[in-house]
């Protein structure tokens, strides 16, 4: 009797573990890679910041932000002209942050936005 309760103790918390793991760690048993939205909800958002940390001077918090919108920008499949100028815009935003130049890197970062919203 005590080995089927340990037994059934065992095996539900084997299964609520894998449970918590898929839950919490995005993790999915059918394989399939992570959503594109939340892709395309990063790319934005991070956009969105390089935007707001250029108007405030900061260059180097400007590349940052572009960096990772361009990176999960990449991670989407995307074949649209308005997500293409979008990240062409990031890689601008990018070298002008890295030049010290924030007030033409945020001019880059916002067409960003532009065109990363049009194309959701």
């Amino acid at each position: 009797m005590k080995i089927n309760i340990h037994l059934g103790a065992l095996v539900f918390v084997a299964i609520a573990g894998l449970v918590g793991f898929a839950l919490f760690s995005g993790f999915s048993f059918a394989g399939a890679p992570p959503s594109k939205n939340k892709h395309v909800a990063e790319a934005l958002e991070h956009a969105k910041e390089a935007v707001s940390h250029g108007k405030q001077g900061h260059a180097d918090a400007l590349v940052k932000h572009a960096e990772e919108a361009l990176k999960h920008a990449a991670m989407t499949s995307f074949n649209n002209p308005h997500w293409a100028e979008g990240t062409k815009h990031l890689k601008e935003a990018i070298e002008h942050g890295k030049a010290g130049h924030a007030d033409v890197g945020t001019q880059h970062a916002e067409a960003a936005v532009q065109h990363l919203s049009e194309a959701k």
